[in-house]
């Protein structure tokens, strides 16, 4: 069972274990929300600069480019994010490079935590409070979040900022941000797993933590890379029978077959499947959230293809 009311909030945020392909699976959420009438700014966080790919579009910088008919994209930078910063809500002109105030900033991120985290946040933050307000044609933003030991700390930052500020215009600001963190009408947050043992385990742990020490809502947890269910139980008895030595003569005398290579994949498969049906069974008793299944796509190639192929199965489970 999905969730297809995703779409109708203005944030969604996607994260999990770097690896389990939560890139693809961003690229994939925005494209299945621009076939369904939604104008979407796709936010890569960790400037990795390679979001685009999946449209195969040129890379994109800190300003929003269309990569795709209704899905914009961009990469965050958290210099620009200050100097802009300073320009929408201190009315401070930056021009060129900031070098000193972003040293001096950088010795007071670390000292101060959240400060840093504030930038990134804040920023899509700032997009969707402009998307809410109509100041800007987009619907809603998904963020190709942080990995999963990252992602808590830039969503609590607003809350670590009001503690270290009571009164004045940066804890005014942070009073908006969590206001719209916390309202599960306008924000969730989705897990991008696979069906594997630790992706599983540290699945299972982001969820408590983002339950314990955020406000956020929780989407779905989106199982990427699940094998497809090629033989059943009763299948098992069929390849016992077809690698003993007269059926195995048979199939070399009949079929060319010089060894059990066929009958040896198709035990591993078996192996596979009931391994990771093992895991995702532990996920669903752990996490008491919707699950939502994306197939292992048996292909090397990336780009526009796989976003699609990726978008149609997200568009049967979320419908479901």
């Amino acid at each position: 069972m999905g969730d297809r009311h995703l779409f109708d909030r203005r944030l969604l945020l996607v994260t999990g274990k770097g690896g389990v392909g939560k890139s693809t699976v961003s690229a994939a959420l925005a494209l299945l929300a621009a076939r369904n009438g939604k104008r979407v700014l796709l936010v890569e966080v960790d400037a990795k600069g390679n979001l685009a790919d999946a449209f195969e579009h040129r890379r994109v910088g800190y300003e929003p480019v269309e990569v795709h008919p209704g899905v914009l994209a961009m990469t965050m930078d958290t210099e620009q994010s200050l100097k802009e910063y300073l320009r929408l809500n201190l009315r401070v002109p930056v021009l060129g490079r900031i070098g000193p105030l972003a040293r001096a900033f950088e010795f007071v991120a670390t000292a101060a935590p959240g400060v840093k985290e504030i930038l990134t946040i804040g920023k899509v933050l700032w997009e969707v409070r402009e998307s809410i307000a109509g100041s800007n044609d987009i619907d809603l933003v998904i963020v190709d979040a942080a990995a999963s030991g990252h992602v808590v700390a830039q969503l609590a930052a607003a809350d670590s900022i009001r503690e270290l500020v009571d009164v004045g215009p940066v804890r005014a600001q942070t009073d908006w941000m969590v206001e719209l963190l916390g309202d599960p009408a306008v924000s969730a947050v989705s897990v991008v797993t696979t069906p594997e043992e630790m992706p599983v385990a540290e699945t299972i742990e982001l969820v408590g933590r983002l339950r314990a020490e955020t406000n956020i809502e929780l989407g779905p947890v989106i199982v990427n890379r699940v094998l497809p269910e090629l033989f059943h139980r009763a299948d098992e008895a069929v390849f016992e029978a077809l690698a003993a030595p007269a059926a195995h003569a048979i199939l070399v005398r009949e079929a060319g077959l010089g060894s059990t290579a066929v009958i040896d994949g198709a035990r591993l498969a078996v192996a596979l499947r009931r391994s990771r049906a093992e895991h995702l069974g532990a996920l669903q008793r752990s996490i008491e959230l919707p699950l939502v299944y994306l197939p292992y796509l048996f292909t090397r190639a990336h780009g526009l293809r796989v976003t699609r192929l990726l978008a149609d199965a997200l568009d049967d489970e979320l419908g479901q």
